[in-house]
């Protein structure tokens, strides 16, 4: 009995080597390709680092939000002192402190980024005001604000509180 194909098969590699020009064609692509992979690893290295760098400005930021937050009840007590204390005359000095101290205050927020949003007047915004009712606005034009309830404010562009506000309806 004998077998029709009694010959090893051998790899292509094995059966022609490589002239001189081949071999360094091969080493040139393999170079190549791992240039690109080091290429390819400083860019995500450096698209890292920026990236990095991008959150931690934004953690800097906005690292006060949460004090600040916590100190806008404080804004918001000056707020209704003063408004209660209008109303009285014998309060007029005690008025006048608790002016002078909201401004010192309000003036202290700003350096850090705060910044008060939501007027009288101004039209309906969703994104910087927070309807707590309508009501006929007489000469206040309809969907604008005619009272604010409660001030709304920013923390370096980013809404912190929204402002409670009564919305016109119209006539």
């Amino acid at each position: 009995m004998t077998l029709e194909n009694d010959t090893p098969e051998t790899p292509a590699e094995e059966a022609a080597p490589l002239t001189p020009e081949e071999e360094i064609a091969a080493l040139k692509q393999a170079v190549a390709a791992e240039t690109d992979k080091r290429l390819r690893a400083l860019a995500d290295t450096e698209n890292l680092k920026k990236r990095l760098i991008r959150e931690k400005e934004e953690f800097v930021k906005f690292a006060a939000e949460g004090v600040l937050a916590d100190l806008l009840p404080v804004l918001d007590n000056l707020d209704l002192a003063l408004a209660h204390g209008r109303t009285v005359a014998a309060c007029k000095d005690v008025v006048m402190g608790v002016d002078m101290t909201r401004k010192i205050f309000l003036d202290t927020l700003a350096r850090h980024g705060l910044d008060p949003c939501g007027q009288a007047g101004e039209e309906f915004n969703p994104e910087f005001h927070e309807a707590v009712g309508m009501q006929p606005g007489g000469k206040t034009p309809p969907n604008h604000v005619i009272q604010v309830m409660l001030s709304g404010y920013r923390l370096r562009g980013r809404l912190l509180r929204p402002a409670k506000v009564l919305v016109s309806q119209g006539d």
